[in-house]
């Protein structure tokens, strides 16, 4: 294991330099960070093409209704419209899906949620398609709806997807079950009999969207070999592919995606929104075709995180041991199955959080439902997990009169420690020293409120710049969490990345060129990806080649895995390419350079070849001479293995990560008013290849967890399965004004099985911070606060 190394935010952040280039360990700045903060990057929606014409989908109003009739005639009859196309107009297969293709391209018969494709339209300006959808007249049938466990399961319930047959459909107990999975161990029962301390509670997680600022878009082109060549933002270039070639009946080597700018993911578009609707109105009318959801369309295009109801029970001993946890995760997947058979897994498998209990009765399951579809977003089903039992933890350790963070510690799980699902935790697990640096961090200093009136600044007040107080009933309060989150994709998954590496000389000058399908989304690969290259080869001029399907799959930017697999993949093909070059060396010098022979473990640095007593024995640019070196390699995680169905035993996961926060919240107590004071966080990372692209992963997840804590929600009609706020106007996130201080505390504690013994960043600061935000607004109030996102009326009339 590797010594422990920390370092701060502030120390991080002043250890950048103007150029955008380093080596792993260095913090590199971003080559896009100046284009995207004055505007000028090019995003998918800046797309462009000449004789290009415009799409737009017609959708669903009702969540759940039989589709009689569709006449498209006043539709094709508007000048300017060139295509419309409906289910009856597709070519080739009709479905899609990531897991489960049960997802229509263009509803057929029936719709199931608010705001499902029904109809497409292709005109020569936006205006007029989006004039056309208007004019195709679809009449409905409204059915019964589906929109919680109860009218799922019912025995009268309308089945959604009748008839389904896949490799999860053996494990649940009703067709309007996507996927369930228990988790047991030991003897619950027997241990319950044993509790000095037993707490039991519900809780709930609303509905989140990703809320990226850059809307679904992109561009598809027809070409000449019959084919399509697709621009788009997405997370994941092959899986969408390999979606598209069958719904447009074509081979997959004429279905051609190259990544184009993407402005915030966080798992919104691992799913399919607009690709296929592009491609297919390409591909009829012979024109480019362009799609760009507005705003409001975007909060139907795609997938949001999965709403869930939790059932936690909590057994101790007086003495601060955690003997039991018995907890049920109710997930609603609303139409289609998305990633949801993935996301119980995780739920299910994480479900106790980062504690050693010896006996665990769990169970996770997702539904279908009418209401929106869910699937992936950052933390993936353990973010819902993470808020119960660290409530839990806390209403624990009230009953037995111990400090919040000095029970977590207690039960702390270590390096050696036995997951639940019988995996040995093989890394280092410092789940108690996240915990004692973030509680040892100096608080912010108290503030004195001004007497109503007086002189004070408003923005730092709960309500902010509503000028709803001046500090009367503002009581602070402290919070903690801890989180445990999977890195890289589990459960038997052949998870791999592929990369292209090109050694050449230019100009005189070694140039690598790095060519892998990794999409960027703001994790920060186009910097990791070079600094990996540079160090492997020992060249300073690294260019990265547009990301798209010409090269192997890079997996998707998603589960805190590009560092490490496309990371791993870069390294391990620069690993071979310095072999060739090593070999092509002695193969030209040895005999006229003895030093050759004799140079043990030579490597690249600065363009040369040198020993590891640092002696100079030859030059790439003699070397490789007018040649280059290009070699592409795959590279793969160690196996996984699936959950026992009715277990949950197995070596389900290939690494875990850890972090800890601590939030300080003020809250206006008569006016229901949250303002995050701090919120401070510590992490181990494994190693920084960036340490300020880390402390911005920090940052960002943090930020996102706050936001589900206090405003972010999808608020869905419980009479009619409907969106009620697609809208940044009413569905709210964190600004600036909303977003507090937060101190970074960053642990390098090695995992010998990662390259570098790197640890997945993004992810695990989304787990803690939300219910270290609750906590601390607990502590302020005295109110027990079982739902998340908290609402000032809650915060008013106790619930």
């Amino acid at each position: 294991m590797a010594a422990d190394r920390t370092t701060s935010a502030p120390t991080t952040l002043t250890q950048a330099t103007g150029a955008a280039r380093g080596t792993v360990g260095e913090s590199t700045l971003r080559p896009d960070g100046t284009l995207k903060v004055t505007g000028e990057f090019a995003y998918s929606s800046d797309l462009w093409h000449e004789d290009m014409l415009w799409g737009f989908t017609l959708r669903s109003p009702h969540a759940h209704a039989a589709i009689r009739s569709i006449d498209t005639g006043e539709a094709l009859a508007l000048p300017g419209v060139y295509a419309v196309m409906t289910h009856a107009d597709l070519p080739a297969e009709t479905h899609y899906g990531l897991e489960i293709r049960d997802q229509p391209v263009l509803a057929k018969d029936r719709v199931r949620y608010h705001g499902e494709p029904v109809a497409i339209v292709a005109a020569d300006h936006p205006e007029t398609a989006r004039r056309a959808a208007a004019r195709i007249a679809v009449e409905y049938e409204e059915l019964p709806l589906v929109v919680d466990e109860a009218t799922a399961t019912a025995p009268d319930a309308p089945l959604l997807h009748p008839g389904r047959r896949d490799h999860h459909a053996a494990h649940v107990p009703h067709p309007n079950i996507v996927h369930r999975q228990p988790v047991r161990r030991g003897d619950v029962a027997a241990a319950r009999a044993r509790a000095d301390v037993v707490v039991r509670r519900d809780y709930e997680v609303g509905m989140q969207d990703q809320a990226f600022l850059g809307p679904e878009s992109g561009l598809a082109v027809p070409a000449e070999d019959g084919g399509v060549d697709l621009y788009i933002a997405t997370q994941w270039l092959h899986v969408d592919r390999d979606q598209l070639a069958p719904v447009l009946g074509l081979p997959a080597d004429k279905v051609r995606l190259t990544l184009s700018g993407v402005g915030g993911a966080f798992g919104a578009r691992e799913d399919m929104s607009m690709q296929a609707h592009a491609c297919l109105l390409a591909l009829r009318t012979g024109r480019p075709v362009k799609i760009v959801y507005n705003r409001y369309e975007s909060f139907f295009g795609h997938v949001h995180r999965h709403p869930a109801k939790l059932t936690y029970e909590h057994g101790a001993t007086r003495d601060g041991t955690l003997l039991y946890v018995q907890c049920r995760i109710v997930l609603d997947g609303g139409a289609y199955a998305s990633s949801s058979p993935a996301v119980v897994g995780n739920a299910a498998s994480l479900s106790i959080g980062p504690y050693v209990v010896e006996n665990v009765d769990a169970e996770a399951i997702a539904l279908y439902s009418n209401n929106p579809p869910c699937g992936a977003m950052r933390g993936f089903g353990a973010v819902q997990a993470c808020f119960a039992y660290e409530a839990q933890m806390d209403a624990v350790a009230a009953e037995l009169g111990l400090d919040p963070v000095e029970f977590r510690q207690r039960n702390a799980m270590s390096q050696g420690a036995t997951m639940p699902t019988g995996q040995l935790v093989d890394s280092p697990a410092p789940v108690a020293e996240l915990l004692r640096r973030v509680k040892a961090l100096p608080m912010p200093p108290e503030r004195v409120w001004e007497a109503a009136g007086g002189p004070v600044d408003v923005r730092a007040l709960p309500g902010g710049l509503s000028n709803t107080t001046h500090g009367e009933s503002v009581v602070r309060g402290v919070g903690y969490a801890v989180g445990i989150k999977n890195v890289g994709f589990s459960e038997g998954f052949d998870d791999y990345s592929t990369a292209r590496i090109r050694l050449e000389v230019i100009g005189g000058d070694p140039v690598a060129l790095v060519h892998t399908a990794m999409a960027e989304v703001g994790q920060g690969g186009v910097t990791v990806h070079a600094q990996i290259a540079r160090t492997e080869l020992g060249v300073d001029r690294v260019t990265l080649h547009p990301a798209d399907t010409r090269v192997g799959s890079a997996g998707s930017t998603s589960a805190s895995r590009q560092t490490y697999m496309t990371g791993g993949a870069i390294k391990h093909t620069c690993e071979a390419v310095r072999e060739e070059v090593l070999r092509r060396g002695r193969e030209r010098f040895g005999a006229s350079h003895p030093a050759w022979a004799a140079a043990e473990a030579p490597r690249l640095a600065d363009g040369k070849v040198v020993t590891e007593g640092g002696e100079v024995i030859g030059d790439l640019a003699e070397i490789l001479g007018d040649g280059a070196i290009e070699l592409e390699r795959e590279f793969r995680h160690r196996p996984t293995e699936p959950f026992d169905p009715r277990t949950g035993q197995g070596f389900g996961h290939v690494q875990y990560s850890f972090c800890a926060h601590r939030a300080v919240v003020e809250v206006d107590t008569e006016l229901g008013l949250v303002k995050v004071v701090e919120l401070a966080a510590a992490q181990d990372v494994g190693k920084a290849l960036n340490p300020l692209s880390v402390v911005g992963q920090i940052h960002g997840g943090s930020a996102q967890g706050l936001g589900l804590a206090v405003m972010e929600e999808i608020v869905v009609s419980p009479d009619g399965a409907r969106v009620r706020n697609p809208s940044f106007t009413d569905y709210l996130i964190p600004t600036i004004l909303d977003t507090p201080a937060m101190p970074v505390e960053v642990l390098e504690l090695a995992d010998d099985n990662a390259p570098y013994g790197l640890r997945g960043v993004g992810e695990a600061p989304t787990l803690s911070s939300t219910p270290a935000v609750v906590a601390a607004i607990r502590a302020a109030t005295g109110l027990s606060l079982k739902r998340v996102p908290v609402r000032p009326e809650h915060l008013i009339d106790g619930r």
